[in-house]
């Protein structure tokens, strides 16, 4: 068995990427995929954790631009990142990874509530933790509740999956066909840059914690595999080079 670089991870997924060509919603075949990619980490040994995001049901800033209050559309957000965590359970049991949701606002019915020491035995016990509802507080986005946790739980590494794009660029890709894909950055240089890998917030957090931040493609099938075992992919960011 391959050895794996990382000990205890947090992959940060976008509610984007579950919705794959639908665009909205979760697709079942994409969801699928990801937690097939998740076992094949956890069989290796990595402790895994997992934050998911919303932006495939709602997203808070745009519903405050609606009208709705910021805060109230930031809990309605973070009700948005529990459903997509209750469907990413599903799929990881139905593969038999066993798996616990835990959100930051109580819903006992459906998930336990966030509790560090929990989470962490829950990971020694080798399962999967999904961290849902964001951080309990509106005006935080799903990447800063990504940092948190990470540093709570003490993981090694925040593994970012991008989907259909590889890594950090000077410039969307998508749109500038001469843009450049950085295989190195620190974080001051992404705030520096402004370069929206993830929000200031995050990137202070990871930066002051000493936390490491892999950008890659989840697009590819085993590419997360890839990423634990120390394959030099996507874009690294760590706070000095």
């Amino acid at each position: 068995m391959s050895n794996p670089k990382y000990k205890r991870v947090i992959l940060k997924l976008s509610g984007e990427a579950l919705a794959g060509e639908l665009g909205y919603g979760i697709e079942a075949q994409v969801i699928s995929k990801f937690a097939r990619q998740i076992r094949e980490i956890v069989e290796l040994g990595v402790e895994v954790a997992v934050v998911v995001g919303g932006g495939n049901i709602w997203r808070g800033i745009q519903g405050s631009q609606r009208g709705i209050d910021r805060a109230t559309a930031d809990y309605m957000g973070m009700l948005a990142t529990v459903m997509n965590s209750l469907a990413l359970q599903d799929a990881l049991e139905s593969i038999d990874v066993p798996t616990r949701v835990q959100t930051s606002i109580e819903m006992r019915q459906v998930a336990e509530p966030y509790i560090r020491r929990r989470a962490i035995r829950h990971l020694e016990k080798g399962r999967v933790v999904i961290f849902a509802g964001g951080n309990g507080n509106p005006f935080f986005s799903t990447d800063t509740t990504a940092a948190l946790r990470a540093a709570e739980i003490e993981a090694e590494v925040i593994l970012m999956a991008k989907n259909n794009v590889d890594g950090v660029y000077t410039a969307d890709p998508s749109k500038d066909e001469n843009a450049v894909k950085y295989e190195r950055l620190t974080y001051l240089e992404i705030l520096n840059k402004g370069l929206g890998v993830m929000d200031s917030t995050a990137s202070s957090l990871c930066m002051d914690n000493d936390i490491k931040l892999i950008v890659f493609n989840i697009s590819k099938e085993g590419n997360i595999r890839r990423v634990v075992l120390g394959e030099q992919i996507g874009t690294e960011v760590k706070g000095s080079l």
